[in-house]
């Protein structure tokens, strides 16, 4: 089993930052590809970045592409999404996941997730 623990949402305004990150605890950390998707109420859950185990890979959902980076910290365990320009389509809750598949953007392929945390993008 691994935990996921998401910090960092809240509420922003438009062209704005925010850093979430994504405490893991349980099995090794560094065995797991990690990424981040987003929902908002009566959608599907969305894509956004994914990350290799090592960190040295990572994969962007288009509409995230050069305002979102993904990073990790193997020796904290924790996974990062900084975002950057943010947009207020960009509101959502935000979700850590755990898996073992490369760059891969289909929740299918995460086997562990987090509670979520809240991001609010005002106009």
């Amino acid at each position: 089993q691994v935990q996921l623990v998401e910090s960092g949402g809240g509420l922003v305004q438009a062209g704005g930052s925010l850093r979430l990150s994504c405490a893991a605890s349980g099995r090794t950390f560094t065995n797991y590809v990690m990424a981040w998707f987003r929902q908002v109420p009566g959608k599907e859950r969305e894509f956004v970045a994914t990350i290799s185990w090592s960190g040295s890979s990572t994969y962007y959902a288009d509409s995230v592409k050069g305002r979102f980076t993904i990073s990790r910290d193997n020796a904290k365990n924790t996974v990062y999404l900084q975002m950057n320009s943010l947009k207020p389509e960009d509101t959502a809750v935000y979700y850590c996941a755990a898996g073992k598949m490369l760059n891969s953007g289909r929740d299918d392929d995460y086997d562990y997730w987090g509670q979520g945390t809240q991001v609010t993008v005002s106009s």
